[in-house]
């Protein structure tokens, strides 16, 4: 039994050094866990951030210029004011991704009960802002026409809803897109480095080299499996506390410790599919294959994104399969709410299930494709 762990730990020790030689693996990995989940954070807010609004405003009236008050940074940039000839000209340089028109006679038409329009041009090309935006517009307009209406600022609704936003009150999006990333980078990353290494020796003909040695394919399996994870269990739990924490200012509710447990045993599952991936695979460009076939879907549709409870019954049922999908279901309850070993044990459970079950059958499959 010694000697079956000091194979396994030597064996892990080779991966490590190899992996310090491939400059540009170590170079994906350092990216991966920083600068990716930075840009994942910051590069496209939900809500819309100094949107380039101008007006025309033909009423010139009470109400139009409290229109225009209305839209303030950091939402909006300062209101631009310009000619009817100039909508068109403007929108095509790029200039303006809304452009709010007010008719003539908005005001005294909507004293008299008319219910006038109000034209609203949007740069579509603009994802990111111009359907969410378009709609915050329609809201401030609303909102502000009622209010003068009323004739005060206050309107009394016939409900009022007081909304109360638990574990991210100010509904920071980065604070969640930096988690899904570091999620999905996790088993990515394990995945490829697990699957690279045995392809690796494959390649440069040095996995023959091993199966003459008194070594069993179990051991090859393990020491790949643990060298490869300990590298990614450290890169995600640096990541998590300088990245994350630091520099993204997000707030960890619960135990990193039991975090960094959840990540072990989804490593042990990831890292058991890389080596059944690349068994499968004959060389790295098919490897790249199978993984955007495999991992795009699993993150996809593992809960990150979407919840779960949005998707049909027949897919929630088929990804209980997936380790992603109980991996991010315990990282939310541990990072977000605080939830202790008592709430997340069942994918604690499943994972060691399912990773069990992977390693079982990459085992197989390595044991198949060295006697072929």
């Amino acid at each position: 039994m010694k000697q079956h762990l000091r194979n396994i730990y030597r064996l892990g020790i080779k991966e490590l050094s190899g992996l310090y030689r491939d400059k540009l693996m170590l170079i994906l990995i350092i990216y991966s866990f920083s600068l990716g989940i930075y840009i994942s954070a910051k590069a496209a807010p939900e809500s819309i951030s100094n949107a380039a609004l101008a007006v025309v405003d033909e009423d010139h009236s009470a109400l139009s210029q409290r229109l225009t008050d209305a839209f303030l940074p950091p939402m909006f940039s300062k209101v631009r004011y310009i000619p009817l000839d100039q909508v068109d000209p403007g929108m095509d340089k790029g200039e303006y991704t809304f452009v709010l028109v007010i008719p003539p006679d908005f005001q005294k038409d909507l004293l008299a009960g008319h219910d006038p329009a109000l034209q609203l041009n949007v740069d579509a090309t603009r994802m990111s802002q111009a359907f969410t935006g378009a709609g915050y517009i329609r809201q401030i307009a609303d909102l502000e026409a009622g209010r003068f209406l009323a004739g005060d600022d206050s309107i009394v609704p016939a409900a009022n809803l007081v909304m109360r936003n638990r574990f991210n009150p100010n509904l920071t999006r980065a604070w969640f897109s930096s988690v899904v990333q570091l999620i999905n980078n996790i088993s990515l990353l394990a995945v490829i480095l697990t699957g690279a290494a045995l392809i690796r020796e494959r390649e440069n003909g040095t996995l023959e080299h091993l199966m003459v040695l008194p070594l069993t394919p179990m051991e090859i399996m393990l020491s790949k499996v643990w060298s490869m994870a300990l590298v990614v269990l450290t890169a995600g739990s640096a990541s998590l506390i300088f990245m994350i924490q630091g520099v993204l200012k997000m707030p960890v509710e619960g135990s990193r410790l039991l975090f960094m447990l959840g990540m072990i045993f989804n490593l042990f599952a990831v890292t058991s599919l890389g080596i059944f991936l690349s068994c499968i695979a004959k060389n790295l460009p098919q490897l790249g294959i199978l993984l955007i076939l495999v991992l795009m879907p699993m993150d996809m549709l593992s809960g990150g994104m979407t919840p779960q409870e949005s998707m049909p019954e027949a897919v929630r049922f088929i990804m209980q399969a997936a380790p992603a999908t109980h991996f991010v279901s315990l990282s939310q309850a541990i990072l977000y709410r605080g939830a202790g070993i008592e709430v997340v044990w069942k994918q604690f459970l499943a994972l060691a299930l399912i990773g069990g079950i992977l390693f079982y059958f990459s085992l197989w499959r390595f044991k198949k494709s060295i006697a072929s």
